[in-house]
């Protein structure tokens, strides 16, 4: 049975009909210029835990409704699943805003983003609107969410 959040979510991702390509030099021109705060999960179309990190991110956006108004960038990059292709994977992240796909070689595209990043997913990474960052595999803790929209 699908529940009241993510039916509310259809909507939403139906909406996005666009796929960014995603490669090297992306990664340095989203955290130069990007929207602010922002959430980037890095995921494959095959992650079993990443929904559900995407439903605590939208959750916390919406109980932490910024007070500028502005939306918080909340983008899924699929590393898997090339161009088009990844809207197919659209229902499974809640309130996703975006949606990239790697574009290029993979290995090269991991280094630009961290060289540290063991290809473990979720991969989240949380920009604040300061800019400041914080990377974590897996479901950011509490802690980490409130730091990233206060």
């Amino acid at each position: 049975m699908q529940n009241g959040l993510a039916a509310l979510d259809h909507s939403t991702h139906s909406a996005i009909k666009n796929v960014v390509d995603f490669d090297q030099t992306t990664w340095k021109h989203l955290l130069a210029k990007g929207a602010r705060p922002a959430a980037y999960v890095f995921t494959n179309s095959f992650c079993s835990t990443c929904p559900e990190v995407f439903e605590l991110l939208q959750q916390t956006v919406q109980q932490n409704a910024q007070p500028t108004g502005q939306p918080v960038e909340l983008a899924a990059i699929l590393m898997d699943v090339r161009g088009e292709r990844a809207l197919a994977h659209a229902h499974h992240y809640a309130g996703v805003t975006s949606i990239y796909a790697f574009d290029g070689f993979e290995p090269a595209i991991r280094q630009a983003i961290d060289p540290k990043w063991r290809n473990i997913t979720p991969y989240v990474v949380l920009v604040a609107r300061n800019g400041k960052q914080q990377r974590v595999t897996g479901q950011p803790t509490l802690a980490q969410l409130k730091a990233w929209l206060n």
